[in-house]
């Protein structure tokens, strides 16, 4: 593994993400295209009390991983968030990139909430969520997995 270095985005249309878009796309994953039209639009910017946007930096600066933290907004709990838009480029999966990505955006997490949320519905994210020290379970509305902080 290269270096690598997780970083806040606090602006994220200052990052190219045209390669993250392009390759989760050919994947059938909608989530990142979403997370730029939101971000576009000013619908979730990760810039609330308790949020934010990391992304995972290359050697070269070039942005290989990104997942965001939001209070969860199916729920009017301001203890739970709600790890969103994570995604890990193809050739840097299995790497640890995207443990260490997950490990901070938690640690952030730590900060604000007693459970974090998230949803997925793929059986290698189920798995990679789970050997973080997620549980798998619908206990929360629109989730698949938690964790008690």
């Amino acid at each position: 593994m290269g270096k690598y270095e997780v970083k806040q985005i606090n602006n994220l249309l200052n990052y190219d993400v045209d390669s993250l878009v392009k390759q989760s796309k050919e994947e059938s994953y909608r989530f990142v295209e979403r997370l730029i039209n939101d971000y576009k639009n000013g619908s979730n910017t990760f810039d609330h009390y308790g949020e934010g946007l990391f992304g995972m930096f290359n050697e070269e600066g070039v942005l290989v991983a990104i997942g965001g933290l939001n209070k969860d907004p199916f729920l009017n709990e301001q203890y739970i968030g709600r790890l969103r838009r994570f995604y890990v480029s193809k050739e840097c999966r299995r790497s640890g990139i995207g443990s260490l990505l997950v490990k901070r955006i938690i640690d952030e997490a730590k900060r604000y909430y007693k459970i974090l949320v998230l949803h997925t519905d793929t059986e290698q994210a189920d798995k990679f969520y789970c050997a973080i020290g997620f549980t798998k379970g619908n206990l929360y509305p629109n989730s698949s997995h938690y964790m008690e902080l």
